[in-house]
């Protein structure tokens, strides 16, 4: 995945898509920082987790265009939403995820509120990079109460 990053950097310029060579970019920085700041080896799972953090923080300004009517904010941020979305693997649907988070209920069988951090470790490993785990996290608390 890291090889593709850096084709589609080329290809970027040599096509002279400024947008997603921007994205590329800063995608490559923030992975270089993560990198450098934890002592992590560059692999694919550095840069599902970068890009993860890229698509948060997207998501979030989005959130706050929409408080301001900023809809030209909100197009601009889609679509480097959308060019990070190809650097992560195919995402689940939601029925996916749900037959996930019923395996590992019956796995861990948890007895309440309290085992809420053995399942989202359980589903940490088996979703991550494939689904936003802030649903999952959503998903596991409804059931558990």
């Amino acid at each position: 995945m890291i090889e593709q990053l850096d084709k589609d950097m080329v290809e970027a310029m040599k096509a002279k898509e400024k947008d997603r060579l921007m994205v590329i970019r800063m995608v490559k920085a923030a992975l270089k920082q993560e990198q450098i700041d934890h002592k992590k080896e560059l692999n694919d799972d550095l840069l599902i987790d970068v890009v993860n953090k890229q698509i948060k923080m997207r998501k979030d300004s989005i959130t706050e265009f929409e408080k301001g009517n900023r809809t030209d904010l909100i197009e601009a941020t889609q679509k480097e939403i959308d060019i990070l979305l190809k650097y992560l693997p195919e995402q689940l649907s939601k029925e996916e995820v749900e037959k996930i988070i019923d395996q590992i209920f019956a796995e861990v069988k948890p007895e309440g509120q309290k085992d809420m951090g053995k399942v989202m470790k359980e589903a940490q490993a088996q979703l991550k990079g494939k689904t936003d785990m802030k649903e999952v996290s959503t998903m596991i608390r409804e059931r558990l109460q």
